[in-house]
């Protein structure tokens, strides 16, 4: 998820119907840029190499995030039907529609992955890693990171592990998704980042930028990834 707002104006934006190596490509109706969905960054037009601003996101069910949001509200997109026709694209080893530019056999090509880039460091976290491990303390690009996941309803989010003070804290699970952390015992909503009990109750980790994909998709755009449970 972006801001629409540019240089403080607020663009719009639409579907393209192309894809840059199975990826959405989206366009601004102001200067007619081509935008790269995955990375968020104009690749053709006015615009070329101008980045969106990232706002923190989840893909979850929907009983999962109104058991976090009760009072939310929900886009209604107006599908009505059966989905059954789309399962045997997710059930089939097809790289999308135009094929995968990079092949990578370490992974099944539709294995679900959370994948997280920092300062040119790509990690690609597996959920079938993160099954059993609902709590991942790691570093991408000299960053810390907390890796959370959730089994039950797949939702995974990323979160830097070093408070405003410059300390750098470290996290079990205390119970799937509510964590400790080691340096001061506090507890901790994994999903949503804040601190529930302890001495540093009331504050928020900072979220970072990840993104859910197929294997194929994440390494397309990052070929050099790491993989972890596999390398580290």
């Amino acid at each position: 998820m972006y801001s629409r707002i540019i240089n403080g104006q607020e663009y719009t934006f639409g579907v393209s119907g192309k894809l840059i190596r199975n990826v959405l490509v989206m366009y601004d109706r102001e200067t007619n840029s081509f935008w790269s969905q995955l990375l968020g960054e104009a690749v053709e037009g006015p615009l070329t190499g101008t980045r969106l601003e990232y706002l923190p996101s989840v893909m979850t069910t929907w009983e999962a995030w109104r058991a976090m949001h009760p009072d939310t509200i929900a886009l209604e997109k107006g599908f009505f039907g059966p989905r059954d026709p789309y399962a045997g694209y997710y059930l089939s080893e097809d790289a999308g529609v135009i094929g995968s530019t990079y092949f990578d056999d370490r992974l099944g090509t539709k294995e679900f992955v959370i994948g997280v880039e920092h300062l040119g460091d790509a990690v690609a976290y597996p959920f079938s890693v993160l099954n059993d491990q609902p709590a991942i303390n790691h570093t991408v690009g000299g960053l810390p990171v907390l890796v959370v996941f959730e089994r039950s309803s797949g939702t995974g989010v990323v979160w830097e592990r070093t408070l405003p003070d410059g300390q750098v804290l470290e996290f079990v699970s205390q119970r799937g998704t509510v964590l400790r952390d080691l340096q001061t015992g506090t507890l901790w909503n994994g999903l949503t980042g804040q601190a529930v009990e302890g001495s540093l109750a009331g504050q928020t980790l900072v979220p970072v930028k990840s993104t859910q994909s197929f294997w194929f998709g994440w390494v397309d755009f990052h070929p050099d990834t790491r993989l972890y449970g596999f390398e580290d």
